[in-house]
């Protein structure tokens, strides 16, 4: 068994989509209409056939409550790997993206959590040797 897929739920897909592959760098794998909304995910420029991230619509009525507990409790929705997260810290900072925990040493990993300007706090880790 392996993970497929995974999702954050994001409050415009299209702002979403542009976000993850223009800024952060991934790529399209689906983009397909689904009435008001889209069944859109992206993967990995580095793993095009590995885990994809779908960008899914917030409209449930439970997301609003839960996603606001989340970013009230700087709790991340969702953790990518980088193999140099200063590097890419650097990089997305370039890109104006706003990091609400810069790289930080816990021990076995060094961590930072960025807003995604979509509803949610991401975590990026480094795992150390």
């Amino acid at each position: 068994m392996r993970i497929h897929l995974t999702g954050v739920v994001v409050d415009d897909q299209e702002k979403a989509l542009r976000f993850y592959t223009e800024t952060l760098g991934f790529v399209v794998k689906h983009n397909i209409p689904v009435g008001e909304h889209a069944w859109i995910t992206v993967v990995s420029e580095e793993a095009p056939d590995g885990t994809q991230l779908l960008l899914e619509p917030d409209g449930h009525p439970a997301v609003g409550p839960y996603r606001k507990a989340l970013m009230e409790d700087g709790i991340p929705s969702a953790s990518f790997a980088s193999d140099d997260i200063a590097a890419e810290h650097e990089r997305l900072v370039a890109k104006g993206v706003r990091f609400v925990q810069p790289p930080t040493d816990l021990g076995t990993v060094i961590s930072a959590v960025f807003d995604d300007t979509c509803g949610n706090l991401i975590q990026i880790t480094e795992e150390k040797a």
